[in-house]
């Protein structure tokens, strides 16, 4: 089977940061279904695992954990899927991952995907959804509700125009009563994140707390840090009502967690990864959660974040792929399509 890997992590300007390879066409067994690949997108994490982690012993390795493809073989114990069906799923960070022909999935962490949208508009969807499903229901707790009514709850979404912002924004307006605040830093950004329902967009490279006054609001009860958290800690303590919560995506190399103390903020980190890498009991959530979201979509509630195809999954667009997301200036999903 065709795949793209690396064998040693280089720039992404190097040719060989990125190459075309062929393997062979993996087996299913077990809890695993044999998925042919007919779309991928690409998320921040694949340049940060080809920037940090090199393969040992000359091997080459395969990233990617966004993918919609088909069903085409299964393993004995599989009970949700058959051969044949349409699936859209983030993958497991320790197995080899979706920027190949064929992969091998736990059918625990995979969705049936939506009908309504095509196979690159579903590739955009899957990590970014659970990682934002996660962080809003699981980590900062905002109560479900889809009645027409507001909540107490202030919610404000920092890096509102990425991946992760791009659904969290949506999820919280369709799905919760809370008033939503999303950050953008530039006029394109932030007219994408007011098209996705965010009730307000203030600009997080100015200061935030003046910005939030200026709307009548005198704190936040909740925070989503996606990005450059130890930048805007101090921000978010002053902007945070007491037991308030932050939540947080990115990894700042320190973060001075006592400066939380006395509004008694409570800290939570949120990994979509953390149940496929433990296979913890409940992997079967993530199951539920994109079958959940597939459903939202095809009733016109939710829509897709993609932002750019890139065209076919080869090496050459890959590393296009990755220096548009080492730029940080995409906006929304960067997907590609077919071999």
């Amino acid at each position: 089977m065709k795949a793209i890997g690396y064998k040693e992590s280089l720039p992404v300007t190097n040719i060989n940061s990125l190459i075309d390879i062929e393997l062979p066409t993996p087996e299913a067994t077990g809890h695993d279904l044999l998925v042919k690949i007919k779309a991928i997108a690409v998320n921040p994490v694949d340049f940060k695992i080809r920037q940090g982690m090199a393969p040992e012993n000359g091997e080459t390795k395969v990233i990617g954990w966004d993918a919609v493809g088909e069903v085409v073989a299964v393993g004995e114990q599989t009970e949700n899927f058959k051969v044949g069906d349409a699936v859209y799923y983030a993958g497991d960070l320790t197995r080899s991952g979706s920027n190949a022909e064929y992969q091998l999935v736990d059918e625990r962490i995979v969705g049936k995907k939506p009908s309504t949208i095509s196979n690159a508009e579903a590739a955009a969807l899957p990590l970014t959804t659970i990682t934002a499903w996660e962080l809003l229901f699981e980590r900062l707790e905002i109560k479900q509700s889809q009645s027409a009514k507001a909540s107490d709850e202030v919610l404000l979404i920092v890096g509102a125009s990425g991946g992760v912002g791009s659904i969290l924004v949506q999820l919280a307006k369709k799905l919760t009563g809370a008033t939503v605040i999303g950050t953008a830093s530039r006029e394109s950004s932030a007219s994408w994140v007011k098209s996705l329902g965010a009730d307000h967009v203030i600009d997080h490279s100015k200061p935030m707390p003046e910005q939030i006054k200026a709307l009548g609001i005198e704190a936040v009860t909740h925070v989503a840090s996606l990005t450059h958290t130890d930048s805007y800690l101090d921000s978010y303590v002053e902007i945070l009502a007491p037991m308030g919560k932050l939540a947080l995506i990115d990894d700042p190399e320190s973060l001075d967690v006592s400066k939380l103390k006395l509004k008694s903020i409570s800290l939570h980190w949120e990994f979509m990864f953390t149940r496929s890498m433990f296979k913890t009991l409940d992997m079967n959530v993530q199951h539920k959660l994109l079958n959940k979201v597939a459903s939202l979509i095809d009733q016109g509630m939710i829509k897709t974040t993609l932002g750019k195809n890139l065209g076919i999954i080869n090496a050459e667009n890959l590393r296009q792929a990755h220096a548009d997301l080492e730029s940080g200036k995409s906006i929304g999903k960067i997907v590609l399509e077919g071999f």
